[in-house]
């Protein structure tokens, strides 16, 4: 079933999209924070894993059915990833996240506390 956003863009294809991106990081920019950046190269890799196959999607924390934001536990730390979509300059927001042929899709992993 597809699911209409109140703007008329597909949610259905947008969390499509996003799923395929976040788990195979190909069709847009990774990012991470300075926070993750300084870490252990093993508690990165946990972390990216952790983005990769998050799979805790519920009405409550994925509200649009979109799968655009997550958060995790490693080693006792909290991180959030956050899926933006941009334009095809990455100047603006995309005019239709659903289109890939006019959307730049950033994913950025970050610590709690510099959300």
């Amino acid at each position: 079933m597809l699911v209409a956003r109140e703007d008329g863009m597909n949610a259905s294809k947008i969390r499509n999209l996003n799923d395929v991106f976040r788990q195979t990081f190909i069709g847009g920019q990774v990012m991470l924070t300075s926070g993750v950046n300084a870490l252990p190269s093993d508690s990165k890799t946990k972390l990216l894993y952790a983005v990769k196959t998050h799979s805790d999607f519920t009405e409550g924390n994925d509200p649009n059915g979109e799968h655009d934001f997550g958060s995790c536990d490693i080693a006792g730390e909290k991180f959030f990833w956050k899926i933006d979509y941009y334009d095809v300059s990455m100047e603006f927001g995309s005019p239709n996240p659903s289109d890939p042929a006019v959307t730049r899709r950033v994913l950025t992993v970050m610590h709690s506390d510099e959300y």
